[in-house]
């Protein structure tokens, strides 16, 4: 069969301006099949090149540097469909349990049938990794500017924090509705961000549940973020040179904190030593009736990574158990640790109720934490300046010129 395509050239940059590698792309115009003549049922997608099972040639396009009329045998290397690895957030923490935080540099030897990770994060995901004798910064500074320049943002002045403290989203059903498109995209551009500013992670979250139909109020909220961004582009997650591993997590919620649902949020952070490896911002799947159900659904959530975390990190050697889980709702711990069924906790969903096994069982220990010192206060709700910087600074979020990163890289590991 014969597929008509075209090759699209680009030049890669780094966060300087400066060529990386220069990148061809073939993209074959799949839409000009006809079933039945072109394709098979079981070829969906050309792109889709390891599930096809006859030869597919490709005709060339006339201003292309082929010769007009002749047709190319399409070798699957050039679809760029190796298995890659499932990505996500989780990738983040395989990939820096795997580097130990002890080298201070990325090793870019695959482990564990990995890819190698240099190219991977740098390349693939759009990540920038930082090496220096001190330890490691992964960024996303280049996107960052990249998006607030798309979006007409990057002359606006900028603002201390990612949201309005107090301010209140809502379906807002008379507001003025705005392009969907234009907010769709905006949404989504931020949530890739997300993979390494989880400064912002929270209201990116919640401007996400109004796609379907969002008003000016709901547009002024994201234009916000995008203010905030343009003053922090140098922001980074910084990971020092250091052997502790112990791994420790916080757990919080919002009591019917959506507007129009009445449904909590849950927000948890994860740490190898003071290094933040994962987190999370969720709207909680039930309505709770107390704080308490919100802050032990949230404990349940929070415990399920933990226990994803602590079998991955088992293929490193390392083993746990009495995992530290910090919380500032001493009813929700109580109804965690009481091996008798409170009769007000019969109605939560049985899902929830595994925590109390891992509790049992010695493999999570939980510690009440007072809530100026709750970390996971950050995914649950707008802070104001002060409360908001505290926290940035807590879960290991550093501004770092791109002069600086190379002072730094250059100093010898004494």
């Amino acid at each position: 069969m014969t597929v008509p395509f075209i090759w699209i050239y680009k030049v890669k940059t780094n966060e300087s301006g400066g060529v990386l590698k220069n990148k061809a792309r073939l993209v074959a115009q799949g839409f000009r099949q006809e079933e039945g003549i072109d394709f098979e049922e079981f070829i969906l997608q050309t792109v889709f090149a390891r599930y096809l099972k006859k030869r597919v040639y490709v005709s060339t396009y006339k201003k292309d540097l082929f010769v007009p009329g002749t047709v190319q045998a399409q070798n699957r290397s050039l679809t760029g469909l190796k298995q890659h690895l499932v990505l996500g957030y989780d990738m983040l923490s395989s990939f820096l349990i795997s580097q130990r935080f002890s080298k201070g540099a990325v090793d870019p030897t695959p482990s564990h049938g990995m890819l190698e990770m240099t190219y991977y994060w740098y390349f693939f995901l759009g990540l920038q990794i930082s090496q220096s004798p001190r330890g490691i910064f992964i960024n996303q500074s280049k996107y960052a500017s990249e998006i607030v320049k798309k979006y007409g943002l990057n002359t606006t002045d900028s603002v201390d924090t990612s949201m309005i403290e107090n301010k209140e989203l809502d379906e807002d059903l008379q507001g003025k509705p705005v392009d969907a498109t234009l907010y769709h995209g905006m949404i989504g551009s931020l949530m890739y961000l997300t993979a390494s500013r989880p400064d912002h992670h929270y209201v990116v979250c919640l401007c996400a549940r109004y796609q379907a139909k969002p008003t000016k109020k709901h547009l002024q909220a994201v234009k916000w973020i995008f203010r905030y961004l343009n003053g922090t582009i140098n922001m980074r997650l910084w990971y020092s040179k250091d052997t502790d591993m112990s791994l420790t997590a916080y757990a919080d919620a919002d009591h019917a904190g959506c507007q129009d649902t009445r449904r909590s949020t849950s927000g948890s952070t994860q740490f190898l030593g003071d290094k933040l490896v994962s987190w999370s911002s969720k709207k909680q799947k039930c309505i709770a009736i107390s704080s308490t159900e919100a802050e032990y659904i949230a404990l349940s959530g929070c415990c399920s990574q933990i226990l994803w975390m602590r079998s991955q990190l088992t293929d490193y050697g390392f083993k746990f158990n009495k995992i530290p889980l910090y919380c500032d709702n001493k009813s929700a711990i109580a109804l965690c640790c009481n091996n008798v069924q409170y009769s007000r906790a019969k109605h939560i969903d049985i899902r929830y109720h595994f925590i109390k096994d891992q509790v049992e069982n010695g493999i999570v220990e939980l510690y009440f934490v007072r809530n100026e010192y709750q970390l996971a206060d950050i995914f649950t709700k707008p802070l104001p300046r002060e409360r908001f910087n505290f926290l940035i600074d807590k879960l290991g979020m550093r501004s770092m010129s791109p002069e600086t990163l190379k002072r730094l890289a250059e100093e010898t590991d004494e």
